[in-house]
């Protein structure tokens, strides 16, 4: 055997392999360098919804299991001695993805810096209350929320509402944020998808991974449309599968639409656990993607799709993707969703006259 062919055989073979464990050491480098924190603002973050995400999103369940995270808790003075204890809570977990933790009472302090913002606190509807009365307390604290936020969290800020009435409150911030992009600031409409995807599982039968595109239009309130048209469960039309239009078109709606006033009624408080759970899932799907041949439903600002006024905050369902949402177009609407979808959005329309009523 000549130098030539041992060179062949033993010496560039060796070389590619070495070459072959650099690259692939230099791939595992890469993939383990610690990205840069996202520093995550929850108002209202000494509440019930507040205590359950806190923990959530320092475990990675809204932005991935390797995204470090610093965490900007804001609640009321009132409020601030529980907040103290959720900081002390958060540290005590030792959540090796928690990166800081910021407790205050200060809007300015907890809005600096943010790249999302979860907007979780507002004045809750007490008995007696009218929703004019509900709607100038909200007026009034995401007037003063969305100036800090406008003045003080990072460019490119991602901002969803969780704080009822959320729609109306997402469009308040909108006004007094105006340099934060009106496709950045979005509501929580992902919890009654959920509650959706969660009737027609237990009613089929099937795991709730197998449920897909359920739709809710509309506000996040009693006027909102669980729309199950579109929507299939291990890939067969559930229309079809539940074989049922009139559970379908009432029933299934109306255990939709009230079932945040049956977990009032049966827990004596409201829902907290998939309430977080559900905001988890949103910023996820926005910031990470939807998957391919799926969809979601988020509250956002209406472009005039489906003949929704523009300029409302209005679930649509989405796709997500690189950062961003977009509307799903053409699906076909029959007449009893097009007479449900007008409804919740003329809901909407009186919500907003209320509220600049209220900004005057």
């Amino acid at each position: 055997m000549d130098h030539l062919e041992l060179v062949e055989k033993f010496v560039v073979p060796l070389s590619c392999l070495y070459l072959s464990w650099k690259l692939i050491r230099h791939i595992w480098s890469f993939m383990n360098i610690e990205r840069e924190p996202v520093t995550v603002l929850v108002t209202g973050a000494a509440g019930q919804i507040g205590y359950a995400i806190a923990p959530m999103i320092a475990r990675g369940a809204m932005l991935g299991p390797n995204q470090p995270v610093i965490l900007h808790l804001l609640d009321i003075e009132p409020a601030a001695q529980a907040l103290e204890g959720v900081k002390m809570e958060l540290i005590d977990a030792a959540l090796p993805l928690l990166k800081g933790v910021v407790a205050t009472t200060d809007v300015v302090e907890a809005c600096t810096g943010i790249n999302i913002a979860i907007m979780v606190g507002g004045f809750p509807r007490k008995e007696g209350m009218e929703r004019k009365d509900v709607m100038s307390k909200n007026v009034s604290i995401y007037k003063a929320q969305a100036t800090a936020l406008e003045q003080h969290a990072a460019p490119n800020c991602k901002v969803l509402v969780v704080a009822n009435p959320a729609n109306t409150n997402a469009l308040i911030l909108k006004e007094f944020a105006p340099s934060i992009p009106e496709k950045n600031i979005t509501c929580l409409t992902r919890l009654d998808h959920n509650r959706a995807l969660g009737q027609i599982s237990e009613r089929l039968d099937v795991q709730i991974c197998d449920v897909k595109n359920v739709i809710i239009w509309g506000n996040h309130s009693s006027t909102q449309y669980p729309d199950v048209n579109h929507a299939t469960a291990e890939e067969k039309s559930v229309r079809e599968l539940v074989k049922d239009d009139d559970w379908l078109n009432s029933g299934f709606i109306t255990t939709v639409q009230q079932r945040g006033a049956a977990i009032i009624k049966a827990r004596k408080l409201s829902s907290a656990l998939s309430a977080a759970s559900s905001a988890c899932d949103h910023m996820r799907d926005w910031v990470l993607g939807t998957p391919a041949g799926t969809w979601v439903s988020m509250g956002v600002y209406s472009d005039g799709s489906y003949g929704i006024q523009p300029g409302l905050i209005y679930s649509f369902p989405v796709t997500c993707k690189d950062g961003e949402w977009s509307i799903v177009q053409d699906l076909e609407i029959d007449e009893l969703s097009r007479k449900k979808m007008d409804l919740s959005a003329e809901e909407l329309i009186e919500e907003k006259a209320i509220a600049y009523s209220c900004l005057n």
